[in-house]
């Protein structure tokens, strides 16, 4: 008979979750008591778990099996009823999410460090997505780090490991234990969103040529699914669609940089028409024509405007919403839809409140993530079917695509460059002194650039009426044009400084300017203000997109 165990622990200082939960070094996480400890202490912070029901799962990284079985122990000890458990611990964000939402579970734990690198000198992380299926709010992850802090011991259960590598269903001490097939609902849910029928006669299209690069991350079986078997496209249109705990020894990042495999075939002679790729927990997305990159701020706003080609939007949009450091384009297509454009602080959990109250339909931000009321979550593969549904209903290439969005809204010519891996300290004190002199920059002119606003931007929640400061320093221009300052809150090691350029361009016969030409002032302005490159001793950011 299993037993129930109380194991004496200690309190760990650092189990703050961020913008995307909880995330270090596999190393840290390895250590004795630490990943119990956080698991326990949401637990606590829910108000205890007896007789609910969850799901879990990951996007297979190093340690993300271990962590499985763990987890199964704890939630059977702390009384939990059920929990789903993707076969061979897979589930993508997103698919847990809509896990959650179509079981009307109580939430769920997925474990991922997102786009960081895996392996055992890589990145983990862990985080709890509440009974909407989005992750938990600031006051929830605030209570879990609370109860972290004054944590003495967990609960566990004296049992074996189960198997996870076959679709099942069994009891771990009271506990029922579902291992289920990670993939067929969310494909089911992308079926009832877009014109399957539509999309296969693309890839039957003898001028149509797809590459979608998994990057050796969780996508690889959706992909498989959706478009090898569902979309009837060629085995050979995927790339890296094998799951591996380094993921292949890659950064799965979708990026310019990081994606260079898809990077190559895109940019060779004779590119494929369209190819993509999706980041190590399947939210993020990367869009590519032949011999082009779609901004990620312009895809979110490009699909918003086509949103009526897409089976499942075809009767209109409730609204739309982007985050702060976001370009603005998304903000002129809701201006001609005639709904409204929130803009929130970066991390998804600031739309969950809107898509819930009914007042959002399509939301994305600069970090390429992007998604819709479907899920609680961003979604890589959504984002990807988007696209192709805009390339079989408007039979016009990406590029033209992208033209013709610009030629009717202009282009909001936009950039973010990455510094990645800053000693703390100083990356600090770079955002500490911009923003003490804010205030005395509002109305400073330099060259034709005048600052008409200078501020640390702040979000009053429309819904609960939550405030949250301290979300980015914005330079706003008289022209429209911005620059913003962040910290980004997903990295494990050092500090990551974003700094993001926008400068609105109408005139047609600019709008294929190479952005960071268009943006040098900018950039140089940029510079002159915070000493970056001088106090980081960086010649280039690590990152440009």
């Amino acid at each position: 008979m299993t037993q129930i165990k109380t194991i004496a622990s200690k309190p760990f200082s650092d189990q703050r979750p961020g913008t995307s939960g909880l995330r270090k070094k596999v190393l840290v996480f390895q250590q004795p008591h630490y990943l119990e400890n956080f698991v326990q202490a949401t637990f606590n912070a829910l108000g205890g778990v007896k007789d609910k029901q969850i799901a879990v799962g990951g996007d297979g990284r190093f340690y993300n099996l271990e962590a499985l079985q763990i987890i199964i122990r704890m939630a059977a000890a702390n009384g939990i009823k059920k929990i789903m458990v993707g076969r061979n611990g897979i589930l993508s964000t997103p698919a847990a999410s809509c896990i959650i939402r179509k079981y009307k579970l109580d939430g769920g734990f997925i474990l991922s460090a997102s786009h960081n690198p895996g392996g055992p000198d890589g990145d983990f992380g862990i985080k709890f997505n509440t009974t909407n299926g989005g992750p938990a709010p600031e006051k929830v992850t605030e209570k879990i780090y609370q109860e972290s802090l004054s944590l003495t011991s967990y609960l566990s259960l004296d049992n074996p490991d189960i198997d996870l590598d076959h679709n099942a269903a069994f009891t771990v001490g009271d506990m029922q234990v579902e291992v289920f097939d990670p993939v067929g609902d969310y494909a089911d849910l992308m079926a009832e969103i877009f014109d399957f029928d539509l999309l296969a006669e693309l890839m039957q299209d003898p001028n149509f040529s797809f590459c979608f690069d998994a990057m050796h991350a969780v996508t690889g079986p959706y992909a498989d699914e959706i478009f090898v078997n569902r979309l009837k496209a060629p085995l050979s249109s995927l790339l890296n669609c094998t799951p591996k705990p380094d993921f292949g020894g890659g950064h799965p990042d979708p990026n310019l940089k990081y994606a260079a495999d898809l990077v190559k075939i895109m940019f060779a002679d004779k590119a494929p028409v369209f190819g993509a790729a999706s980041d190590g927990d399947g939210d993020r997305n990367m869009v590519l024509g032949d011999n082009f990159f779609v901004n990620p701020s312009d895809s979110v706003a490009i699909i918003a405007a086509n949103a009526h080609l897409i089976k499942g939007y075809k009767n209109g949009l409730k609204g739309l919403a982007r985050s702060m450091p976001t370009s603005c384009a998304l903000d002129a297509v809701a201006e001609d839809l005639g709904i409204d454009c929130f803009e929130t602080p970066t991390g998804w959990k600031f739309f969950g409140n809107l898509l819930d109250a009914g007042r959002l339909s399509i939301c994305g931000e600069e970090s390429f993530g992007t998604s819709s009321d479907h899920v609680r979550e961003k979604d890589g593969l959504w984002a990807v079917l988007c696209w192709l549904n805009l390339l079989a209903a408007k039979k016009m290439s990406v590029r033209d695509i992208v033209n013709e969005h610009w030629q009717k809204f202009g282009r909001n010519v936009y950039s973010r460059h990455d510094y990645e891996e800053v000693d703390s300290d100083i990356a600090h004190e770079i955002v500490d002194d911009l923003k003490k002199r804010l205030s005395k920059l509002k109305g400073c002119k330099f060259g034709p650039l005048e600052i008409a606003q200078a501020d640390d931007f702040s979000y009053l929640d429309p819904i609960d009426g939550s405030l949250s400061e301290n979300q980015g320093l914005r330079l706003l221009f008289k022209d429209s044009s911005r620059i913003i300052l962040r910290l980004s809150g997903t990295g494990t090691s050092g500090a990551t400084l974003r700094l993001y350029f926008e400068k609105v361009e109408k005139e047609s016969t600019q709008m294929n300017l190479d952005a960071q030409t268009a943006l040098a002032p900018l950039i140089e302005l940029a510079e002159k203000l915070t000493s970056l490159k001088k106090l980081t001793s960086r010649s280039e950011p690590t990152v440009i997109t």
